[in-house]
């Protein structure tokens, strides 16, 4: 499925929560767990291959479905249109159907979401599907993979428990996500060399019956988080749901901190190809660029999650979150190829602030809303940034290509800023509250 990057869960209440507490930083004296220890738990290496699985067939699969769109109509608005596709949707998906994630057993969801993902894209490959019914389908494998993932999220505490364990599974999905699109959009390219289009979606269905049978196979079968009939119909869950988890200072902060940098933060990516254009290097500068906040991505995050400690990493959240896009602001300068890449390593290694982020949020969260709540965590995750890539390409038909970087960093930085000052202050009252 696709991300994260990205289950079961409890019934929504009809009011909004109380206050979530706030985490406090975790003891100084408490030690990671180690990466290793996250792999010797079986259920965590079948939802790990899955994850892998699924997530290089979808990479391969929206390159193929892209460059099939273009065959069949010559139109560069439609192909990439069938690329914004993967994003949009997911607010339709983390809004709707939030609640199956508390309301169904957690493996009978992930694998019932493979299947499903699977039916559609081999509808896809079919050669009587016109490009109306690809997009279509496009949508619906968008539309759920925020109900996997929010699903596949919450069953982690389950597999791995709510401490350094979770947090570490967390940022090996992550890890994944980021080298699946190193690797995938490789392969991507070798299979369109070998096969047609339809057949390198064709890999797709396959990835996602493996992912399946191994999610069947490989995990537990535990009851939902919430009986289905305890708060009315699903609609009714799902926004009860996300009342709850928005309506909560606290939580809603928490929420913000993820999403704002991600909206800001695509803007090079979305550029790259312009920018490659205005200072002078071809397509293998492209690439570069275009891989070069992913490199940065999982360095950082491997160095955290091995090297420091959990009280470490929950105090590095609040610092790294707000000078994370800072390096963005060198594009005023128009960089060379060098300093660009510099400047989207740096901002790459910036997003291991997450890691920390992952175990405030799961504490926040009350059991009951958990699934729920990583939903609408990874739909507003991935609707940001497909706006935030919109608004950067509109951007840009106005100002030159390194300005609208440069002011992203800048702007993405202040609202940053705001919200590490919210964070604190949410933070600093609940531990008064304790002390009280």
């Amino acid at each position: 499925m696709p991300n994260d990057t990205t289950t079961h869960a409890p019934a929504p209440r009809e009011e909004p929560a109380a206050q979530a507490p706030v985490p406090v930083p975790a003891p100084e004296g408490a030690t990671a767990a180690g990466y290793r220890a996250v792999f010797a738990v079986r259920e965590f290496r079948a939802v790990f291959a899955a994850h892998l699985l699924s997530l290089l067939g979808v990479v391969v699969s929206e390159l193929a479905l892209t460059v099939l769109v273009y065959d069949l109509t010559g139109s560069p608005l439609l192909s990439a249109l069938t690329f914004a596709l993967g994003f949009l949707p997911y607010v339709v998906g983390g809004t709707l159907f939030a609640g199956v994630a508390d309301r169904y057993p957690a493996r009978r969801v992930l694998v019932t979401c493979d299947l499903v993902c699977a039916v559609c894209v081999a509808v896809m490959v079919l050669p009587g599907t016109p490009v109306a019914g690809l997009l279509l389908l496009r949508c619906v494998v968008a539309a759920v993979a925020p109900v996997f993932t929010g699903t596949r999220t919450a069953a982690l505490t389950d597999i791995l428990g709510e401490g350094d364990l979770y947090v570490l599974g967390r940022s090996l999905l992550r890890l994944v996500s980021q080298s699946a699109l190193l690797v995938g959009f490789g392969a991507g390219g070798v299979l369109l060399t070998a096969f047609s289009p339809r057949g390198a979606i064709t890999v797709t269905v396959l990835t996602f019956l493996c992912s399946a049978a191994l999610l069947r196979l490989g995990t537990a079968d535990r009851p939902a988080r919430t009986a289905a009939d305890a708060g009315g119909g699903l609609l009714k869950e799902s926004f009860a749901g996300a009342r709850a988890v928005l309506g909560d200072r606290g939580t809603r902060a928490l929420l913000l901190l993820f999403w704002v940098p991600a909206f800001f933060v695509v803007a090079p990516e979305a550029l790259a190809a312009p920018y490659a254009d205005e200072i002078g290097v071809g397509p293998a500068g492209v690439g570069l660029l275009m891989c070069a906040m992913a490199v940065g991505h999982i360095g950082a995050e491997l160095y955290v999650g091995t090297a420091l400690g959990p009280a470490a990493r929950s105090r590095l959240v609040l610092p790294i979150a707000a000078l994370g896009l800072l390096p963005l602001v060198l594009y005023a300068f128009r960089p060379g190829t060098a300093l660009a890449l510099a400047a989207l390593v740096l901002t790459g290694a910036g997003a291991a602030y997450v890691i920390g982020l992952d175990q405030w949020f799961v504490e926040a969260v009350p059991e009951e809303l958990r699934g729920r709540a990583m939903t609408i965590l990874t739909a507003g995750l991935m609707t940001v940034q497909g706006l935030g890539m919109a608004l950067a390409g509109l951007a840009a038909e106005f100002l030159p290509v390194h300005q609208v970087v440069a002011y992203s960093g800048a702007i993405g930085t202040a609202c940053t800023l705001l919200l590490v000052v919210e964070v604190r202050r949410t933070r600093v009252r609940y531990r008064s509250a304790r002390q009280g």
